[in-house]
């Protein structure tokens, strides 16, 4: 079962740089521990809160012994000090640029409001050092379908010029919009799969995180 391994400020602080790393980032906003604890099939793993910003920390979670998913501090809230800003971008710049056993990005954005100046950096980051980034455009059940495939399709659009391995999809943790995307992008991820090999998507099931995890 997937479980908190523990919290850092920063790379210096973390575990060994061994294994297989995942990350999720995003605005404070965006929904990014409700899509944790989604995946996870657990209510609380990753702390959900009222007052965005209040994950300041990296912190670290085992899906099994050597894959671990990465929940990144949140970034963008415009009530949190210019100083902690920078601290909070600081560690995120090194953790993407630095830490070689990340093998995958997931950005989190808010469907309605996407591809923040930040939002665009982080994937910026990630394309300079080669990992491969997964856009989740989250809370898309607030959209009617039509607006939700028009918003995804121009996202896809805007994506290209960064000349990087993106991939880009809807996500809503409440109607489960996406969760077999996430999760098969997670098992080629943790399981270095080359993506010419896998099965077509109604072949898989996306067993590695559902059993147990």
């Amino acid at each position: 079962m997937t479980h908190f391994v523990t919290s850092a400020p920063d790379i210096r602080h973390l575990p060994g740089d061994e294994g297989i790393e995942v990350a999720f980032a995003g605005r404070s906003n965006a929904g990014k521990s409700s899509a944790l604890n989604t995946l996870t099939n657990q209510k609380s793993l990753a702390r959900t809160s009222k007052t965005p910003g209040r994950t300041q920390l990296i912190n670290l979670f085992e899906v099994e012994e050597g894959h671990r998913l990465v929940d990144l501090p949140g970034y963008g809230y415009a009530e949190v000090p210019e100083e902690m800003k920078r601290k909070w971008q600081r560690a995120l710049g090194e953790y993407l640029q630095m830490r070689n056993c990340l093998k995958g990005l997931v950005v989190l954005m808010d469907i309605r409001h996407p591809l923040k100046d930040l939002d665009q950096q982080m994937i910026q980051w990630a394309v300079d050092v080669g990992t491969p980034v997964l856009v989740l455009l989250t809370k898309a059940d607030k959209l009617a379908s039509g607006a939700r495939k028009a918003q995804l399709n121009m996202v896809r659009e805007a994506v290209l010029p960064f000349m990087g391995d993106i991939q880009v999809e809807a996500f809503s943790a409440t109607k489960k919009i996406g969760v077999d995307k996430l999760s098969q992008k997670l098992n080629i991820w943790f399981n270095e799969i080359p993506p010419e090999v896998l099965p077509k998507e109604e072949d898989t099931n996306s067993e590695y995180l559902k059993s147990g995890n």
